[in-house]
Parts: structure tokens; sequence; C-alpha cells
């Protein structure tokens, strides 16, 4: 187990600090990766709402004919 240095040069027994820093310098890379995963189920929800709006103008013109 490694002994560990805060800000301070005070011992951090947990290693927090170094824990939240590995944190910090991983954030973004996971928001950016998030980002990209969620933008496939919003492609398919505008497509599914384009398509039901389809099927209800279909049915609207025909009841109306």
């Amino acid at each position: 187990m490694a002994n560990t240095q805060g800000p301070q040069g005070s011992y951090d027994p947990a290693g927090s600090t170094q824990m939240f820093r590995a944190f910090v310098d991983e954030a973004p890379q996971g928001r950016q990766q998030q980002a990209a995963a969620s933008s496939g189920p919003r492609i398919g929800l505008i497509v599914g709402i384009v398509v039901a709006l389809a099927v209800v103008a279909g049915v609207a013109w025909l009841a109306l004919k």
C-alpha cells in the first residue's frame, strides 16, 4: 500500500486525492462517450415519432376520403 501525499504534503491514508485527480482527468472523456451513446436512442425516438405521425396522417386521410 503506497503512502500518498496531499496537496500540502499531509498524509492521505485513503489516497482520496489521487482518486479525485484520476476522476477529474477521466470525467471529460466519460461525458463524450455518454453523449455518443445517448444520440442513438434519440435518433430512434425521432424516427419513431415521424413514423407514428405518418400513420396517423394516413389513417386520417383514409377516414376523410
